[in-house]
């Protein structure tokens, strides 16, 4: 039906790490992702918990670098990682630019052509592949979390706050929270969405929580040497947006830490307890 097949499973932690494909509607082709099961799921259903990753990753990079399977594994979280987008397009423009196209989906549907047939990683991430996972993994969707990384980030943040009454925990490292004030977002929105900023606004957190607030607290880690910080990803502005609307924000910001994953790998415990606390398992 849904074309799924199983591409490596390993043991992880008592549970089990496995990358897997299949023939997305969304994105009109194949699509590969990891779930990482805990051992708690040989039991039955587990909370489950999406990270979305940033500008050049894949599904394997969180589950390798992330650091994430060993407290999944004591919380008993299933762990949901997807590509950042569609892969082997063949549409022109849609590769050699590490900021825009295959590995740069935005997690946004694509409205402009060549890009709308194939780049709806929004309506994927929010639709197609959690209705895989409950298919196929022992999985309780009333209980589901989303995180991210930068480009991540923002997918988590927007989501999040898009469809609050299907996330009951939102955090994210590094977010990009204003697309449309800074230059990754000014550079590919136009491609997918066109010039009308009333359709970037439904892919910028800042300008979505002024209209709907998450009912918890949203986590956000930033590191003080991360060369993106200035120019990119303005956590000040999702700060002053949150203040405004009266939503709840824990934000803390960590001199020394740059963008990578040694980052994200050093707080991924802080945003595992985060999710696991809100989805009943502390």
């Amino acid at each position: 039906m849904d074309g799924f097949e199983t591409l490596s499973e390993q043991a992880c932690f008592g549970g089990v790490q496995g990358f897997y494909r299949h023939a997305s509607t969304s994105c009109a082709g194949p699509m590969r992702f990891a779930v990482y099961q805990p051992p708690q799921a040989v039991q039955g259903k587990c909370p489950v918990l999406y990270y979305l990753a940033g500008l050049t990753c894949t599904e394997e990079t969180a589950a390798i670098k992330a650091g994430a399977q060993r407290l999944a594994a004591q919380f008993g979280l299933v762990l949901v990682m997807p590509d950042t987008s569609p892969r082997d397009t063949g549409i022109e423009g849609a590769t050699g630019d590490w900021e825009f196209g295959e590995g740069a989906g935005f997690y946004v549907d694509a409205t402009q052509a060549p890009y709308a047939e194939r780049f709806n990683m929004h309506r994927y991430v929010v639709e197609e592949l959690p209705a895989l996972i409950a298919r196929q993994f022992p999985v309780d969707l009333e209980r589901s979390g989303i995180f991210g990384h930068s480009m991540g980030g923002h997918g988590a943040l927007t989501i999040a706050l898009r469809y609050p009454e299907r996330y009951r925990s939102v955090s994210a490292f590094a977010p990009i929270v204003a697309p449309s004030q800074v230059p990754w977002g000014r550079k590919a929105l136009p491609k997918y969405l066109g010039e009308d900023r009333a359709a970037w606004a439904d892919y910028d957190a800042c300008e979505l929580v002024r209209r709907q607030t998450f009912a918890g607290t949203i986590l956000i880690d930033q590191g003080e040497a991360d060369k993106f910080l200035e120019a990119q990803l303005k956590p000040e502005l999702f700060d002053q947006a949150c203040a405004e609307a009266g939503q709840p924000l824990l934000l803390r910001r960590h001199p020394g830490y740059d963008h990578s994953y040694w980052f994200i790998s050093t707080f991924m415990e802080d945003h595992l307890r985060h999710h696991a606390k809100a989805l009943g398992l502390l």
